[in-house]
């Protein structure tokens, strides 16, 4: 009986190289998603709080997505590496 190879120490080819560029991707598309969450969430706050308050212009829409999109872009400035 050949002994079980399955639980050595190496990964498994495909997932061995992690290039800088892979995880440069990854960590770009994770920001990308959370601007979207970010902004997305704002812009239903404004519209559930424009309901709630039954304006007529959507003044909290306008305002909470503006905050959401400058948090957003906050987030991800801090985000970035810096540079020496």
């Amino acid at each position: 009986m050949e002994p079980n190879n399955s639980h050595s120490d190496e990964p498994e080819k495909p997932f061995r190289k992690v290039t800088r560029k892979t995880s440069s991707f990854v960590q770009y598309s994770a920001i990308g998603f959370q601007m979207l969450a970010t902004i997305g969430l704002g812009v239903w706050g404004g519209i559930k709080l424009d309901e709630w308050q039954g304006n007529q212009k959507p003044i909290w829409t306008l305002v909470l997505s503006l905050v959401a999109i400058g948090s957003s872009l906050y987030l991800f400035i801090r985000s970035l590496p810096k540079q020496p």
